[in-house]
């Protein structure tokens, strides 16, 4: 296939600038958003109840688990756009982008409902109780029937950045931010609304990025394709090929999350309040791993629809790298900072412990969770998305539940922090050498015949391909 094609990016050009550019531009908008929690956490931190702090908690691991279904969208909406545009096929690129919207929404709204009728069990089964997990109940009742526009935001993301289009997708999430930004302090103090208050400001801020998003794919990118029941119906096979293992391995660090919340809230109140707000700065200060996760799946994408094997295992390696480097002076600032950050909390006891063991060498422990985000990134571009679902929940069960257990018995609630960092390592190691081998194989030719029934098209065309091999 020729490198011309215009809508394909990362087929030429630099590996490593690339994924700064778009890891850079992605981290902007996480950070915007993220930025938006610190400061609800620390709005709600100033009304002066103890139970709010712990009860955005709760909720958060709640939250999590409908993010995660998203994500896992949005890494299918990604992977299958970014591919269609390495075959330089854009009409085929927006046709998948539609389905799998249509897919999102309804599984959006199916998984809301579940959480919706279940929420005073599900708070209760991660150790909510009392006036704690009535505040929980009532933040999440507002925010979880917006779960279908979150999959709208989250799918148009993707596949702005699958067409290298980094700068508007951190446009789409500044535009959540801001409005999320000034809606809160008016919501939560004007208003006098509380935590419920910073929950609407949320849900609006939803909408925000799922309109911001439509409007850039609709301008600049051709929108959408025209809908019909059967091009959809035989699009249920490859978008859920993807999704299906990816919604898995997301949901999986929800999981492991719930069970560390448990854990935490054997210790108190206080214990769970340190381990949100750690959940809040973690996000912001890694954010360029978080946003290298989904800056490198396009390149690898469009290279390996290209068949450019170098080009990814390229890629791949540079990452690496990229994640070291970030790391290790992120660590530094956060060691410099740990009693700003406590002190901006107003924490105290346990969660103030906890933030000074988080804000140290601790936190070099992330260059291995950004290896493990790096090779699910690659797993589901390289059409191997269950190799990902194994890693994820091998890092939030072996990985999590014997570490957190291990360490809460023998060090308290600075062990279970410890626990949950010091678990990722050993399948960090894992990943490592399934990405390697996962190259090697596709280098060697040795996957095609999975590839087309993975991103298959319709069924005429995996006919064809099927009689050429």
């Amino acid at each position: 296939m020729s490198n011309t094609n215009a809508q394909a990016k990362f087929l030429t050009g630099n590996l490593t600038a690339h994924t700064i550019k778009m890891s850079a531009t992605s981290a902007v908008g996480f950070v915007a958003l993220f930025v938006v929690d610190l400061v609800d956490m620390i709005f709600i931190s100033m009304l002066g109840i103890a139970e709010l702090a712990a009860a955005v908690g709760f909720a958060g691991t709640i939250l999590f688990i409908t993010t995660s279904v998203g994500i896992g969208m949005g890494i299918a909406g990604g992977a299958l756009v970014a591919k269609a545009l390495g075959e330089n096929r854009g009409d085929r690129a927006r046709e998948l982008l539609t389905h799998t919207l249509m897919v999102g929404i309804v599984l959006g709204a199916g998984v809301a409902g579940l959480i919706y009728q279940n929420l005073t069990f599900l708070t209760g089964l991660i150790g909510a109780t009392g006036e704690t997990q009535a505040l929980a109940v009532s933040y999440l009742k507002i925010l979880v029937p917006s779960m279908p526009v979150l999959m709208i935001g989250i799918i148009v993301s993707a596949a702005l950045r699958s067409h290298g289009a980094a700068r508007l997708s951190m446009v789409v999430t500044l535009t959540g931010g801001v409005v999320n930004a000034v809606l809160d302090p008016i919501f939560i103090f004007v208003l006098d609304m509380g935590l419920d208050g910073a929950a609407w400001a949320s849900v609006i801020s939803r909408f925000a990025i799922a309109l911001s998003g439509m409007w850039y794919l609709l301008r600049q990118f051709g929108g959408m394709a025209g809908l019909s029941v059967k091009a959809l119906a035989l699009d249920l096979r490859p978008i859920a090929a993807i999704a299906f293992p990816a919604i898995l391995a997301n949901v999986a660090a929800p999981i492991g999350g719930a069970y560390v919340t448990r854990a935490a809230a054997e210790f108190g109140e206080a214990a769970v309040a340190g381990m949100a707000i750690i959940g809040r700065v973690t996000p912001i200060a890694f954010a360029m791993i978080f946003a290298m996760s989904g800056a490198i799946g396009p390149i690898i994408g469009q290279n390996f629809g290209a068949g450019n094997h170098a080009r990814v295992r390229q890629a791949y390696k540079g990452s690496m790298v990229l994640i070291v480097a970030y790391v290790v002076p992120v660590v530094l600032v956060l060691f410099l900072l740990r009693a700003t950050i406590a002190d901006l909390f107003n924490a105290q006891g346990v969660a103030r412990d906890l933030i000074f063991l988080f804000c140290g060498p601790l936190s070099l422990l992330w260059i291995f969770n950004g290896v493990i985000f790096i090779g699910n990134a690659a797993f589901n571009n390289l059409g191997r998305p269950f190799y990902s679902t194994w890693i994820n929940w091998g890092r939030n069960t072996l990985g999590v539940i014997p570490f957190v257990y291990i360490g809460s018995a023998t060090l308290g609630a600075e062990g279970v922090l410890i626990g949950q960092m010091a678990g990722g390592v050993v399948v960090a190691i894992v990943s490592l050498v399934l990405a390697g081998r996962l190259m090697t194989r596709a280098e060697a030719a040795q996957i095609p015949q999975l590839r087309e029934p993975v991103f298959a098209t319709h069924q005429r065309d995996f006919k064809i391909e099927h009689h050429r091999q």
